[in-house]
Formats: C-alpha cells, sequence, structure tokens
C-alpha cells in the first residue's frame, strides 16, 4: 500500500489540464473500514495537502458523528476523491474532477483495502461512476434510495455550505438519512484494528 500511495502522490498524469502544479490527495490503508469517495480537493485542501480540511469537511464530520482525530485515522477511514487534484474553478465553482484518476487509480487502491465494509459516495461524479445504471435521475432521489445500494455503497449529498438550502428542502436527510449512516459507520470506527 505504501508503493501506491507513493506512487499516486506523484501522478502527474494530467498535468497539462491543471492550474497548479499536480498535488494528489488520498488518505488510506489496508486497514481502513469505510472509504470515503468524493469529488476533488478545493483550492484551500490542494493548498493544505489535507483531505476535506475546509467546511465542507467540518460538515461531513458531523454527518458522521466522528472528530477530526477518527477521521484522519488512516486506519478506520480512507478519504479518496474522483479527482485527487484540485481541477480549478469554473463558472459556478470548482471544475469537475480530472477523468483520469479514478479508472487509473481506484481499482488498486480499493483492491489493497480487503477490511472495507461500506464506500460512501459523496455527490453526483461519484454515484455516475459507481452506481451507473442504478442510481436514479436526479441526486435527490439517489440518496433517498439509500437502502437500495447497502450494504456495499451510500450516497450522500455534498457536503458543502452551498448544499444547506438542499438540506432545509429535504428534511428526510437529517432525519433518516445521517442516523442511519451514523449507525453504520461508527461501530466500523470503534472496532479495534490489528494493523
Amino acid at each position: 500500500m505504501d508503493k501506491l500511495l507513493n506512487e499516486i502522490r506523484h501522478c502527474s498524469v494530467c498535468k497539462e489540464h491543471l492550474p497548479y502544479a499536480p498535488r494528489p490527495i488520498i488518505q488510506a490503508s489496508r486497514a481502513a473500514k469505510v472509504v470515503v469517495i468524493g469529488q476533488a480537493p478545493g483550492l484551500k485542501v490542494q493548498q493544505s495537502g489535507i483531505p476535506w480540511d475546509d467546511a465542507s469537511g467540518d460538515n461531513l464530520r458531523s454527518w458522521l458523528g466522528v472528530s477530526r482525530e477518527t477521521f484522519y485515522n488512516d486506519k478506520l477511514l480512507a478519504l479518496m476523491p474522483m479527482g485527487f487534484c484540485y481541477p480549478g474553478a469554473g463558472k459556478s465553482g470548482d471544475l469537475p474532477p480530472r477523468p483520469e484518476c479514478a479508472p487509473l487509480w481506484h481499482p488498486p487502491v480499493l483492491e489493497s483495502m480487503p477490511e472495507v465494509r461500506v464506500t460512501l459516495l459523496i455527490g453526483q461524479y461519484a454515484q455516475a461512476y459507481y452506481l451507473k445504471n442504478r442510481r436514479k435521475s436526479t441526486l435527490t432521489e439517489t440518496v433517498k434510495s439509500y437502502q437500495t445500494y447497502l450494504p456495499e455503497y451510500l450516497p450522500l449529498p455534498h457536503p458543502s455550505p452551498r448544499n444547506n438550502i438542499w438540506q432545509k428542502k429535504n428534511s428526510w436527510f437529517r432525519e433518516d438519512v445521517l442516523p442511519t449512516l451514523q449507525s453504520i459507520v461508527l461501530p466500523l470506527l470503534t472496532t479495534n484494528n490489528e494493523y
């Protein structure tokens, strides 16, 4: 796993498409029980080199009911985006994740983590890639149908503060999905790990 992570962190496959020098962001270990697959690092994360080191990460940790210490324990959680580097800014937010990363790096990373029990698919890009034709016509419907994808996957909206309005419109998310999320994830994060 260390060799693979080193290869990923030195990847420059799409450097000509990036606004900054490549800085692939990932957290993983063979012992991880939960995989969080997000979109791509934002500019703040690209600069810090720490995955989910922003307001979206604060919201995600709140949804999971975990501390920063637990969240950044690679023996418990793997944090892997669809695009490993900041893709740049678009007209209404960041550009989509670069398409090269997931097909190149996701399979060997996932194969190196035999203890994974659930994968959280955050946002439309992760859901489109992993659920393919099983996803519903909208992200809202896909998240609402989360039980369809368990126990392997649990689809979630992006925890960006920009989505606070979506959360207010969809109260079922806090009432139903988040308690289920915590009931699945928290026991996995509190079990003793021998690694």
